[in-house]
């Protein structure tokens, strides 16, 4: 049990300019949900911090509607012009003036966080009776990071950045994983003095370890025991690292629990799905978002599953099939090349080759519901135009377009009459060769 109460300050306000895009940084996504909503994720599933303060700047509309659409707690603050991490959290200040308790700061460009290590750090720090920890990691080659410097007694005293640190500095293993835990009525004061006599005229936020320190605070430093987990995002590059960091885990968590992948190299899943034991996912398969897919399934080769899906026990989705937002009950089949969008198929229901619900209206931008009932079935190259309802053990033939709903154990068919023409062909190639064979 804690002894205070907690809250966030997480940093989103960088343009994030080694991107190369017009896209925030912390909006570019990993399995389509954006690099900030995972620090959010993970900030929230603590259980321990009950509002969040996100510092915005670039393109801050956008990512401020991105926060007010998914977090009911979670509020945004301009930083305007962006002056570095410590005038970042400095703008917070004014909304916390009277709060007493700690306050993590994080950056929102760090996916592979987890709820786990946050909580393990406030629970260190708060077990330390702590003023300020530092979040750090110990690495055989530090190059680039800020450093932990500790005086003769071991006694952490500064955060030195490598351009700053003396050769001796340069030798330290343990580096400055960016992620704070504040005890914030005692040092939320250390924000107001710091200076910006820099090259770059910024406020950095490492300086509260300076001033902790001068007013003989209790500052500590808790070492990370997964480095992976302070990987932050500033290029394309380093974001196709983390999907692949976050996806390994998403794979091994799967394989513990029973799924068996064919191929770890070619399957994408999201850290959010959950799967069932004995389901096989086979080559070319991607799952982005929230999914839940049960027992005894099989997916794939190349089939993409996006979010909101809910898959019961032994359904089969065959190669190149999409599936998202739809609920698709046990023993149901959804044949290659089919897309499955807004819908809700029952038990034993067969989708042929080829079906297509066609759930949006691009006119009144709506997305409308379809319901295929029990036992239903549809034969290949049908296209269901939501909203509509296929009643159980009805079916649908080849080829056809269903606009209006079916009832049970019925045939709808829109197929137009076969007409053949004897002899066409011959006739043809008479008529173009000059009546020569």
């Amino acid at each position: 049990m804690l002894n205070k109460k907690v809250k966030s300050i997480i940093l989103a306000a960088g343009k994030g300019t080694r991107m190369k895009s017009e896209l925030p940084k912390v909006l570019h996504s990993i399995f389509n949900k954006p690099l900030l909503g995972y620090v959010i994720d993970a900030v929230n599933n603590t259980g321990n911090v009950d509002e969040n303060y996100i510092i915005v700047g670039h393109e801050a509309q956008k990512v401020e509607e991105f926060v007010i659409k998914n977090y009911k707690n979670a509020k945004c603050i301009l930083q305007s012009p962006q002056l570095g991490t410590g005038d970042a959290v400095n703008k917070a200040v004014p909304f916390l003036r009277d709060f007493d308790g700690y306050v993590i700061v994080i950056c929102g460009d760090t996916p592979l966080i987890t709820s786990e290590t946050i909580n393990s750090f406030i629970e260190f720090h708060d077990n330390n009776s702590a003023d300020l920890t530092v979040m750090s990691a110990i690495f055989d080659n530090p190059k680039n990071y800020g450093r932990i410097v500790r005086d003769k007694n071991n006694k952490f005293i500064a955060i030195v950045e490598e351009k700053d640190a003396s050769p001796e500095q340069k030798t330290v293993k343990e580096v400055n994983a960016g992620i704070y835990c504040i005890n914030w009525k005692t040092v939320s004061k250390a924000f107001q003095s710091l200076k910006n006599n820099n090259a770059q005229g910024e406020y950095y936020l490492t300086d509260i370890v300076k001033w902790a320190v001068e007013q003989n605070l209790i500052v500590q430093s808790y070492i990370l025991e997964n480095n992976e987990e302070m990987f932050g995002i500033n290029s394309k590059a380093q974001l196709a690292e983390a999907t692949k960091i976050l996806n390994k885990k998403s794979l091994e968590r799967l394989m513990d629990d029973g799924v068996q992948i064919v191929d770890t190299n070619s399957t994408f899943v999201s850290p959010e799905t959950t799967i069932g034991a004995d389901t096989i996912l086979l080559p070319g398969v991607y799952i982005t978002g929230k999914n839940i897919i049960g027992k005894n399934c099989k997916i794939g080769p190349f089939a993409h599953i996006r979010d909101g899906a809910v898959i019961g026990n032994n359904v089969r989705i065959g190669n190149f099939v999409e599936i998202k937002k739809s609920t698709i009950k046990d023993n149901t089949n959804v044949s290659h090349l089919s897309y499955i969008g807004d819908s809700e198929l029952g038990e034993k229901v067969n989708i042929g080759a080829g079906t297509i619900t066609a759930n949006y209206n691009p006119i009144s931008k709506v997305k409308s519901k379809t319901i295929i009932k029990d036992g239903a079935n549809t034969g290949s190259n049908s296209v269901i135009v939501a909203p509509v309802t296929i009643n159980e053990m009805a079916s649908v033939a080849a080829g056809s377009v269903i606009t209006k709903d079916v009832e049970a154990y019925s045939l709808a068919i829109t197929r137009s009459p076969l007409k053949i023409f004897s002899n066409w062909v011959k006739t043809k190639i008479q008529q173009y060769s000059g009546g020569n064979k």
